[in-house]
């Protein structure tokens, strides 16, 4: 006789989103990875001069490898363009790497959110290792409070997706603003960026679904221990 944890249907919105995001993101950058810009700016040249604009000429640009693996690091100060934006001069690279230079202001600007968020990383790194193993053993010695512990470490996870939302919409702000503002792209062209930096963020927002949808599911299966 075969057992099925029911409560794995919990997940299936989260899932269908996800699957939903990731395509949307990767179309619409595909879209307008095609679309270069008037000005004839290749991605890094934007990134650098939006930091020296902005006071930040220590923090460095590297090329690294990957398909959208960009990133700022804060630790480092070091701001990381992949090899599909770095010498691109496309609208869909240019909105990408302008988005990573808002999180260097973010930084440097010691927005909250931000600072929240990297306080948050050990324990949401913690979480998302040791909850699920945490409450298994709860759920196979049938206890609750076992259990709930491993519920309340994925707290930290949640918490960790729901201060990335603000640190991700205003730092596209952020971008969009500098690209307008500097002369960048021409105002027919922002919003084409800004699409970009839309479809990314909904990744943001359905990392955070599937984060509460899966606290629901370990709530529920937590419960059930007790009742055993």
């Amino acid at each position: 006789m075969y057992w099925f944890d029911y409560t794995i249907l919990l997940l299936i919105p989260g899932i269908i989103v996800t699957i939903w995001a990731q395509s949307k993101v990767q179309s619409t950058f595909k879209k307008y990875s095609k679309v270069s810009s008037a000005n004839n700016y290749r991605a890094f040249e934007v990134a650098r001069a939006l930091l020296d604009s902005n006071g930040l000429s220590d923090v460095r640009i590297e090329h690294v490898k990957g398909n959208l693996t960009d990133h700022y690091d804060p630790r480092t100060k070091v701001l990381r363009l992949s090899e599909t934006v770095y010498n691109s001069f496309s609208l869909a690279s240019i909105g990408v790497a302008a988005h990573e230079v808002g999180h260097a202001i973010q930084d440097a600007q010691d927005y909250a959110p931000l600072k929240w968020r990297s306080a948050i990383v050990p324990v949401a790194n913690f979480g998302n290792n040791a909850s699920c193993i945490i409450l298994v053993i709860g759920l196979i010695m049938g206890s609750f409070d076992i259990a709930a512990i491993g519920v309340i470490l994925f707290l930290g996870v949640v918490l960790f997706q729901l201060v990335t939302l603000p640190v991700e919409y205003n730092a596209s702000s952020r971008a969009v603003a500098a690209l307008e503002g500097g002369g960048y792209l021409t105002r027919e062209e922002v919003p084409q960026a800004k699409k970009v930096l839309d479809a990314a963020a909904l990744t943001y927002v359905a990392a955070l679904l599937m984060s509460i949808l899966t606290l629901l599911r370990f709530i529920v299966l937590a419960l059930g221990a007790r009742r055993d």
